[in-house]
């Protein structure tokens, strides 16, 4: 079989704060290898400085290779993306996704392929709008909640404009400074959801919002979820079930009132935070009391944290476009 034979597929990078991606995708979709590994980061730590993730990310990526040989064997590499930046805007950087932008545009170079340049926000929405009624749409409503971000996204294929969502801290800072000062791994998420799971609510901490509810204040709820943690007023478990209250309860508010605004029936909700098979359970209860609450669509849990499938997919129709 010549090289022309061979199925042509798109390599993408996604080098976060969280993890280092790697994945390939046919130009029709399929995806054929999807890596992804977690930043190490020490006990009692809540994240890493930039300098440390982007050598995480240069050791890491090398991990990748083996797995990515495996799985996307009879392929030929007809393209490589890369996110070069967390969302959309001049002012947009991160030192971490030039570790991906690099590593894809010397790819590309060797092997004489396209390279595309996506955002990190972007591949999100991609990753988690796969297999969804979603995945065609030229516009849509989405809410992206993770450690970086809690936004509410107008979004096209070309462009996304932020039109809410928290003037604070963001949901999975909430998360993760929660579970780190009740002795939880960082990030967070899986421990502190198991923990909830255990845990009774009573509607503890506010939601606070603001401009017709297109704008969310977590910082209140994180100054006394310490307090409870300090005091050990509650127990971790009715702790992170309150939180996990809170955060249903916001993102409802949020989703109605960003159909409000742009009339859009449906809304896709991804990020590491809407992975959270709980967090899924209490939106959908939620979202089916309260009126003219848009259809909350979601995307695989393992689409919705960082992960390179998006990145992929959005270099693959970039590629089938340019022909």
């Amino acid at each position: 079989m010549n090289n022309q034979e061979l199925k042509p597929a798109v390599i993408g990078f996604d080098t976060s704060n969280y993890r280092t991606s790697a994945a390939v995708v046919t130009l029709d979709g399929e995806i054929l290898a999807d890596w992804r590994e977690l930043l190490p980061v020490s006990e009692g730590e809540r994240g890493l400085r930039q300098s440390e993730a982007v050598f995480a990310h240069i050791r890491q990526l090398r991990n990748s290779e083996a797995l990515i040989r495996s799985q996307a064997k009879g392929i030929r590499i007809a393209g490589v993306a890369a996110s070069t930046k967390p969302r959309d805007g001049e002012e947009s950087y991160m030192p971490v996704f030039q570790v991906g932008h690099t590593v894809g545009i010397m790819l590309a170079a060797s092997m004489n392929v396209p390279f595309f340049k996506t955002t990190h926000q972007h591949g999100h929405l991609a990753a988690a709008a796969y297999g969804t009624v979603m995945e065609n749409a030229e516009k849509m409503l989405a809410l992206h909640l993770s450690g970086g971000t809690t936004d509410l996204l107008w979004a096209d294929r070309e462009r996304i404009e932020r039109i809410g969502g928290s003037a604070d801290l963001h949901a999975g800072q909430l998360v993760d400074r929660a579970g780190v000062a009740l002795g939880l791994p960082f990030p967070s998420g899986e421990a502190l959801e198991a923990l909830a799971l255990q845990g009774r609510c009573e509607g503890r901490l506010g939601c606070s919002m603001e401009n017709k509810d297109l704008i969310c204040h977590l910082s209140g709820a994180e100054t006394k979820v310490q307090q409870w943690i300090r005091k050990e007023e509650l127990s971790a478990e009715d702790i992170a079930r309150e939180i996990y209250d809170l955060l249903a309860r916001m993102i409802v508010r949020l989703l109605k009132a960003g159909a409000k605004k742009t009339g859009f029936a449906k809304a896709l909700v991804t990020g590491g935070v809407a992975s959270s098979t709980l967090l899924r359970q209490l939106l959908k209860e939620r979202r089916n009391k309260v009126a003219e609450c848009p259809e909350i669509v979601f995307g695989k849990p393992e689409r919705s944290g960082d992960n390179a499938v998006g990145v992929a997919l959005i270099g693959a129709k970039r590629l089938v476009g340019s022909d």
